[in-house]
């Protein structure tokens, strides 16, 4: 379950990491409550409260994750299962390129990955 844990807290994390790039903080400050639940209001505030929620729910599953897992592998694991989640979402909704060294390197990450998860201490 700990596995689980894991991907769910690299999920969360990089909502966290999308949610600070759509923040803008200097409209987040001039921002009044009348226009809270005005279509200009909920562009600014939205990415602000994902950015709480994503944020909470990635220290919560990652802190259930590493009372399972050791600390380095899970961190490991978390930061790689995050980088590769970016990548794809930014490929998938942000219409971004990628390159076949990108590919590679990404599955290089992905391998890694599967060989934690089957020879780190927890695993057995």
């Amino acid at each position: 379950m700990a596995w689980i844990f894991l991907i769910i807290a690299a999920a969360f994390e990089a909502a966290w990491t999308f949610s600070l790039k759509l923040m803008k903080f200097s409209q987040l400050k001039t921002l009044q409550w009348h226009t809270f639940y005005l279509p200009a209001g909920l562009y600014i505030w939205l990415p602000f409260a994902g950015y709480i929620i994503f944020g909470v729910g990635n220290i919560y599953f990652f802190s259930l994750a590493i009372k399972n897992v050791p600390t380095a592998v899970a961190y490991a694991v978390w930061t790689a299962v995050t980088l590769v989640l970016i990548k794809v979402s930014e490929i998938t909704f942000m219409q971004q390129r990628i390159s076949y060294h990108e590919i590679f390197f990404m599955l290089l990450i992905m391998g890694g990955i599967i060989g934690l998860k089957y020879y780190a201490p927890a695993a057995q």
